[in-house]
């Protein structure tokens, strides 16, 4: 796949999971469900329950302060639309149209880009929150 691909999937797991809570969210299922209906018609069904899934789980835990569901909702859901992307590159320029749709409706949410070279026996570690290594 190529790199801009998973930045796409990347942005747009993000983005959905950041909108789930919000009164957008069916805006942002319905965009994504019929990403599914076009691409695999026979999953779009599942994909739009494993949604509402998503935001009660999302709702649960907000209201129980669980701030780790959110990261790992959007890393489920980009892996998700990665593997859509990769099978149906197809469908990348309407998933650009959806997240340039929804962008207005998203929170300012910082934005971080990292970018990286390693040669020869380097090593590059790179995160976007904690990170520990423990190297022995």
């Amino acid at each position: 796949m190529d790199a801009e691909l998973a930045v796409l999937a990347g942005t747009a797991g993000t983005t959905l999971v950041t909108l789930l809570t919000t009164e957008a969210w069916q805006r942002v299922s319905d965009g994504i469900t019929s990403l599914w209906r076009r691409a695999e018609p026979t999953r779009a069904e599942a994909i739009s329950a494993e949604l509402e899934v998503a935001r009660t789980d999302l709702l649960a835990a907000r209201d129980s302060g669980d701030a780790e569901v959110g990261g790992e909702l959007g890393a489920e859901w980009q892996g998700r639309i990665r593997r859509l992307l990769v099978t149906h590159p197809e469908e990348a320029a309407a998933l650009r149209r959806l997240i340039d749709e929804l962008q207005p409706l998203t929170p300012d949410v910082p934005s971080v880009t990292q970018h990286a070279t390693a040669s020869g026996h380097a090593r590059v570690y790179q995160a976007g929150r904690d990170q520990h290594i423990d190297q022995r």
